[in-house]
């Protein structure tokens, strides 16, 4: 009984042994493996300095034509002539159709003929008053007469120059919407008619911002399929009230147009000059770790692992960020001038890590991008 007490305690002790030995080992693994530094991340970098950025707004905004119609049929008729192309440039009084007016002209002649028999009959009345033979009366009635027919003919006159459509200022034409000898009822569109240069654009601003969008203020619009192409304008007017829904107070500027590639109704980028300029650090936008929870950035400095060995890694700093300009992005809080800030790689860094930086090849980092195919 004393020697299988003695074999059983034996065992026992073997194996507290080994677990004993089994659970060193874990711990040691640990250790090392807590110690171990993964390999550092190839990121690219810049050091941050101050720069003097212009205050401005960026809205998106309408283009409107200065003068902008759909030219229409002022009288019912028939279309005799079409005098324009689809897509053609006119000048302010160029015909550009006429209606058949073949009735009005007869009715024209007849009223003439009563015209010039009522002249020559006050003619003859005149001298006869003057010599009274007849009375004052019939004189009134032969003058009357004869004004009563001037005004005919010139009625008749009237209605065939309002059948002669003409373009009622220089622009350029739409596409046509009607044909040769169709019917036209007053009111019938004909053809639009845009003036496009210079040209409105039209755009909403903060109603808390109104006060700095002043009449005559300088503004710049781009357009995304014109990356090269920017003009420059002056605000015009300001609208005096605030868009009960979106809060917004409507601004309309006016710029040039010469080449006529900004077309009424198109959607442009507005770059709003708000006031004197002021000092931001301008970053790359690639280097800027967007999240819910905060924008950031990682600084490069030096630190150390815990074993207390030096080596090259990153803090996580949130950032306030406030308005762009092309490549660059305008940090206001969170980095200093001098910091060294990772520009490229910021997805796969964390507080602490290690990096190894290259820049030998740097992202985009320009104010006024001109990308190649453009």
């Amino acid at each position: 009984m004393a020697k299988r007490m003695i074999l059983m305690l034996g065992v026992t002790v073997v194996l507290l042994t080994a677990l004993g030995f089994i659970k060193f080992k874990q711990v040691q693994s640990a250790e090392h493996a807590s110690a171990f530094q993964p390999p550092p991340e190839a990121v690219t970098s810049i050091v941050a300095h101050r720069q003097q950025w212009p205050a401005t707004m960026t809205v998106i905004g309408t283009m409107e034509a200065v003068h902008g119609v759909t030219v229409s049929a002022d009288l019912p008729g028939t279309v005799e002539r079409i005098d324009f192309e689809s897509g053609q440039s006119v000048h302010v009084g160029d015909v550009l159709v006429e209606l058949d007016t073949r009735q009005e002209r007869a009715q024209l002649a007849s009223l003439e003929a009563q015209r010039d028999l009522a002249k020559v009959n006050f003619g003859r009345m005149q001298q006869l008053v003057d010599e009274g033979v007849i009375s004052r009366a019939e004189y009134d009635q032969a003058s009357s007469q004869k004004k009563a027919t001037e005004a005919n003919v010139a009625e008749v006159k009237a209605t065939i120059e309002r059948k002669t459509i003409r373009a009622p200022f220089s622009g350029i034409l739409g596409i046509r919407q009607v044909n040769l000898g169709q019917y036209l009822p007053a009111g019938q569109a004909i053809v639009p008619l845009q003036a496009l240069n210079p040209i409105y654009v039209d755009f909403g601003v903060p109603q808390q911002t109104v006060s700095q969008a002043l009449v005559g203020g300088s503004l710049r619009v781009t357009k995304e399929d014109l990356p090269s192409a920017a003009y420059s304008g002056r605000v015009t007017a300001v609208d005096s009230v605030v868009n009960e829904a979106t809060r917004n107070v409507q601004v309309q500027a006016t710029l040039a147009n010469a080449e006529g590639k900004l077309r009424p109704g198109m959607f442009v980028q507005v770059d709003l000059a708000l006031g004197t300029p002021r000092s931001v650090i301008a970053l790359p936008a690639s280097s800027i770790n967007y999240a819910p929870y905060g924008d950031s950035v990682y600084v490069i400095t030096d630190l150390k692992d815990p074993s207390g060995k030096a080596y090259r890694g990153v803090q996580q700093r949130f950032v306030k960020l406030e308005g762009s300009h092309g490549d660059q992005v305008a940090v206001i809080e969170g980095v200093n001038p001098g910091d060294e800030v990772v520009t490229s790689g910021v997805f796969k860094l964390r507080n602490g890590a290690a990096v190894q930086v290259n820049n030998k090849v740097q992202p985009a980092n320009s104010p006024a991008p001109k990308p190649e195919d453009s």
